[in-house]
């Protein structure tokens, strides 16, 4: 599963920098088949301690970890859903990620251009959103005027299409985001006119925490409206050292980049199980919700086809076991069927009749 996430943000705002920083930790491609990359895409490792913990466990000779693509988006600018500056190609680079990263510049830096009056993290916000909502609402109309002709057939499918496409109208005309107030099965329902403000997003503050104030932080808090505050200049360049020169520092633990990494792989309710063995420790990714014969789907489509059944562990149970027979000794693994779920953390084996 592939998922994809857009860098936006107006320009001079620091996404080329996180793009920078992010495509430092890019895996090996020849990992990932088919894998036909643009030179503005990265497909980034997600960091998981629970690969290399079960990659010591059983002696594995090669780690995979999931993966996230981030694309590095031209920046926009207002009257971008007109055609403005790359407008359109904004626009529509944007329908084509499953998840968006805005990047709100919040530094004071004469030395960088800023397009904009001021340092100001709500308007850059607000810039963003309105011309993401005007193009959206361009789409609902359109979808509008061709279903009030087709709805005197009666056909209820199109009655309730049409009240969703209304509701979402009033939102976006109030200034809201549609991910933030349609229902799952709405949204489903839209899903097909990759509708821009319906894409789940995160914020990155680029900047020092000092330059954040309370007031922006509550409000965002309020909101739901998930937010990091990381300093990608300086990020970017940390990671030209090794650990142990960060050490030197006073630098500890993971970087920012990790943090965003995973929470952006978090954005689209996704979760990992594992497969463990002395050729391969590798995470899998699956929508949260999904059984055990779609697991076995992603690994290879015969082992959805021909399920028979799954041998399920969590991966801290198998560790503190010890090894898959001491595991099996205590009745740790579990043998589970079609109908069962699969859960973040599980280490599985799929059973097929082929």
């Amino acid at each position: 599963m592939s998922l994809k996430i857009g860098i936006v943000g107006l320009p001079n705002v620091g996404k080329s920098t996180l793009f920078q920083a992010l495509t430092k930790k890019e895996v090996e491609r020849s990992n990932y088949p088919f894998c036909t990359i643009d030179p503005n895409v990265g497909v980034v490792a997600v960091p998981d301690e629970r690969v290399d913990k079960l990659a010591e466990l059983t002696n594995s000779k090669r780690k995979i970890y999931s993966t996230v693509e981030f694309v590095d988006i031209a920046g926009l600018v207002k009257g971008a859903n007109k055609g403005e500056g790359l407008g359109n190609k904004f626009l529509a680079n944007i329908r084509e990620v499953d998840a968006v990263v805005y990047v709100l510049r919040c530094f004071e830096n004469d030395k960088i251009i800023n397009t904009q009056e001021g340092v100001n993290i709500l308007r850059d916000k607000e810039i963003l959103d309105t011309e993401m909502a005007l193009k959206d609402l361009e789409t609902i109309e359109k979808r509008i005027n061709t279903l009030s002709k087709e709805v005197k057939t009666g056909n209820k499918e199109i009655i309730k299409e049409l009240d969703i496409l209304n509701k979402a109208k009033i939102i976006l005309e109030k200034g809201d985001l549609l991910v933030q107030y349609l229902k799952e099965e709405e949204r489903k329902i839209l899903n097909k006119y990759q509708l821009l403000t319906l894409k789940p997003r995160l914020y990155v503050f680029n900047g020092t925490r000092e330059e954040v104030s309370e007031e922006v932080k509550k409000i965002f808090r309020e909101n739901n409206w998930q937010f990091l505050i990381i300093d990608l200049l300086t990020e970017f360049e940390l990671m030209n050292l090794e650990p142990e020169e960060r050490k030197s520092f006073g630098i500890e633990g993971e970087l920012n980049i990790d943090s965003l990494i995973r929470e952006s792989y978090k954005l689209l309710d996704l979760i990992t199980f594992f497969t463990t063995g002395s050729d391969e420790t590798r995470a899998w990714t699956i929508r949260k919700g999904s059984k055990a014969p779609q697991a076995g789907g992603i690994i290879h489509s015969d082992f959805e086809k021909y399920f028979i059944k799954a041998e399920v562990i969590n991966w801290q149970e198998l560790i503190s076991a010890g090894s898959f027979a001491k595991a099996r000794e205590k009745g740790l693994i579990r043998t589970e069927g079609k109908d069962y779920v699969v859960q973040d953390g599980d280490v599985i084996e799929i059973k097929s009749s082929r």
